[in-house]
């Protein structure tokens, strides 16, 4: 409605005075207009290169104002040539040709559109006369009005998407190396499990007194487990990328600790500690959070709040100006991390602080996925 009303008062100004000098002329020429305007505001929030179109009669066929005047005298015989023909309604026509370009993915309908609005050009030109210098203003307010703008917007939807794909590439990217390193915290315990059940199988295959069949069976059980284990260091290697930097903290290292090294580095932590996830979970969450806010909130009163079913960091403003920029990966793994234990992960600005906080299903429960 604002956007009409806006529109309407710059028809009503272009048009005759409908008040003192003609209102027969007024509701002959303004009057249709409007309800053509009311006809393209409504179209042209889903249709942009509609409401283009139905603004067609609106358009900068006046050559009497311009942008620019410049002398030809060189080239036309007129001096005073107006460049980039500007009515009142010339921005309404500009941002909804900006629309289209930002909007229509198609190419060829904004192509035939803006031939057709070139041919009403055209024929404007020859109803006036057709002279050089109205030529040369259909044109520069042909370009101005309509393709400039449309390549503007065309532009700007270019640079969305690129973003958009290398936005989701990191993310990409951030979760096949997060899988990695779960799949070298797998190696880490299942090898582990693997090769007491290869050393147990050996004792049993080797136990006297054992029927032959038996210490059969558990020879064939250490080999499989061996087995087992030489695929699981292969698949690990390739999953492994030599530009990952080895871990400065164990995986499994308690939340307690950690707290208590940020402490000692100078971070001012509340600490509430009621039970809890799998420690390296709650390590990673936690270690994320007092990260975060060591980077981006220095100086800020941290709380960290451990229970069995949440893991909650919370960070109030800054004191300081962050040393770090936002946009990193490290969340974007653990949001994936999480995801794989079966919880949910959510983030962002409170207050003037920030919150990350890891919802877990419970041993008892099942698992939501």
């Amino acid at each position: 409605m604002l956007l009409w009303f806006s529109l309407a008062i710059f028809i009503t100004a272009m048009g005759p005075d409908p008040v003192f000098k003609d209102p027969a002329a007024f509701g002959m020429v303004t009057v249709p207009r409007i309800a053509l305007a009311a006809v393209a505001v409504l179209v042209g929030r889903c249709w942009p290169l509609a409401a283009v179109v139905l603004l067609l009669p609106l358009g900068p066929w006046r050559f009497t104002e311009g942008f620019a005047t410049v002398d030809l005298t060189w080239l036309l015989p007129r001096r005073n040539v107006k460049i980039l023909p500007v009515l009142a309604t010339s921005p309404f026509i500009m941002w909804y040709a900006y629309l289209t370009g930002r909007r229509l993915i198609r190419i060829w309908p904004a192509s035939a559109a803006f031939w057709a609005i070139a041919a009403f050009g055209v024929g404007a030109v020859l109803a006036m006369g057709g002279d050089l210098a109205l030529w040369v203003s259909m044109v520069s307010g042909l370009l101005g009005t309509y393709l400039v703008p449309y390549l503007l917007g065309l532009l700007r939807r270019r640079l969305i998407q690129q973003r958009q794909e290398a936005r989701l590439s990191a993310e990409a990217q951030a979760r096949l190396r997060e899988r990695a390193r779960i799949a070298r915290d797998m190696h880490d315990s299942l090898g582990h499990d693997l090769a007491l059940i290869a050393v147990r199988a050996a004792g049993l295959e080797l136990a006297p007194g054992l029927d032959p069949t038996h210490a059969k069976a558990a020879g064939e059980l250490r080999l499989a487990a061996a087995d087992a284990t030489e695929r699981l260091r292969q698949i690990i290697g390739l999953l492994r990328e030599d530009s990952d930097a080895a871990p400065l903290s164990p995986v499994d290292e308690d939340v307690a600790e950690l707290v208590r090294r940020a402490r000692d580095s100078g971070m001012a932590i509340t600490f509430d500690l009621a039970g809890g996830p799998a420690p390296g979970l709650a390590g990673a969450v936690v270690q994320e959070g007092l990260t975060n806010a060591a980077k981006h909130a220095p100086g800020a009163a941290v709380r960290v709040s451990v229970t069995p079913h949440r893991v909650t960091v919370r960070n109030g403003p800054p004191r300081s100006r962050p040393t770090s920029r936002t946009g990193g990966l490290g969340l974007a793994g653990l949001r994936e991390r999480v995801r794989l234990a079966g919880g949910t992960l959510a983030a962002g600005p409170v207050g003037n602080g920030f919150e990350l906080i890891v919802d877990l299903p419970g041993a008892e429960e099942e698992d939501p996925r």
